[in-house]
């Protein structure tokens, strides 16, 4: 789904400006999940965190991935082919790795290392493909990336609220800002572009960003931001179709690259002698995982729920991902 709005955006371009796009696209992710945190909200469920720690990562993380982000990503189609952009997006796996292994506690194996070199050098490829245009798209899209980067690794750590509730307050916040200032620099009336960015955006930044958070939150920033690097190939396939764009030679080395990136995930392990600290917290959770083993009358161990609840101090070695409960090297 995220894939499928590199080119798709190129199209709606032609029509609505940049600034305006990226605004639209996440009042369009905003609109798709409110009906699920509407829900939430009238069943009693917070859907703001509700400390101050959570809720600096909250807005750190529509700043970067709701404002900053989307806008250099479409100045970068603006000035480059779309299939081009949907490969440099997997930047985004460099970005968020290495932030999350200097600033955000996350382990990364020597696999993921060299997976990454593989998606800068594909990036350099398709950049010198592109001549001085490919050069500046490539720029727009690498600051995009570095922004999506840091969002990432916020919002694996945020612990208080769904996925859906992050996804909402980043939309609407970030979309209604985005709008505004392309109304200001380029004033337009709504039109049918308008809506189809709204059904874009829901699809393409509602559905596919709650899901990735998901993830996010489960395995990491780094690693399921790899897993998520298979979407440019989504992209660049729609890029040949939809607007006929052609598959150059260095568009299938790159290829070639990014699926050995992805594969290279699944080589490591990280298991060892580890100690939680006590904690109280609000997740979605189940309790045959090892780490909670609080009592519920009647609710079945793989059940998935969330409500707060109280971790005791506990010393354990298991293989793991690096999830909320695992934030060490």
């Amino acid at each position: 789904m995220f894939g499928s709005a590199t080119p798709i955006s190129k199209l709606l371009l032609q029509d609505i400006g940049p600034y305006q796009l990226a605004g639209l696209l996440y009042l369009g992710a905003a609109l798709f999940v409110c009906p699920i945190v509407i829900w939430r909200w009238h069943r009693g469920r917070s859907i703001l965190p509700p400390d101050a720690l959570n809720r600096r990562r909250l807005w750190g993380a529509v700043l970067f991935g709701g404002i900053i982000g989307p806008v250099l990503l479409l100045f970068g189609l603006r000035h480059a082919l779309a299939s081009s952009v949907s490969m440099w997006l997997n930047l985004e796996t460099v970005a968020t790795a290495i932030l999350a292994a200097l600033i955000f506690r996350e382990h990364i194996g020597r696999w993921a290392w060299t997976g990454n070199v593989g998606v800068v050098f594909a990036g350099i490829l398709l950049g010198y493909q592109g001549g001085w245009a490919g050069w500046l798209g490539l720029t727009c899209v690498a600051g995009a990336a570095l922004a999506w980067g840091i969002d990432n690794n916020l919002t694996a750590t945020i612990d208080s609220i769904s996925a859906e509730d992050i996804t909402f307050w980043k939309g609407l916040i970030a979309g209604a800002i985005n709008l505004a200032l392309g109304l200001a620099i380029e004033p337009s009336i709504p039109g049918l572009p308008w809506l189809g960015a709204l059904v874009v955006g829901g699809f393409a930044y509602g559905l596919s960003v709650a899901l990735y958070i998901r993830s996010a939150q489960a395995m990491g920033a780094s690693r399921s931001q790899m897993i998520f690097s298979a979407a440019p190939f989504f992209g660049v396939v729609l890029s040949a179709t939809l607007l006929g764009e052609p598959m150059l030679g260095l568009q299938w080395i790159a290829c070639g690259l990014l699926i050995a990136s992805i594969l290279m995930i699944f080589l490591g392990r990280h298991d060892h002698l580890h100690e939680h600290a006590s904690m109280f917290h609000d997740h979605e959770h189940r309790h045959d995982d090892g780490h909670h083993d609080h009592d519920h009358p009647g609710l079945q161990p793989h059940q998935v729920h969330s409500h707060p609840h109280e971790h005791h101090v506990q010393r354990h070695a298991h293989p793991h991902w690096p999830d909320i409960h695992h934030r060490h090297h």
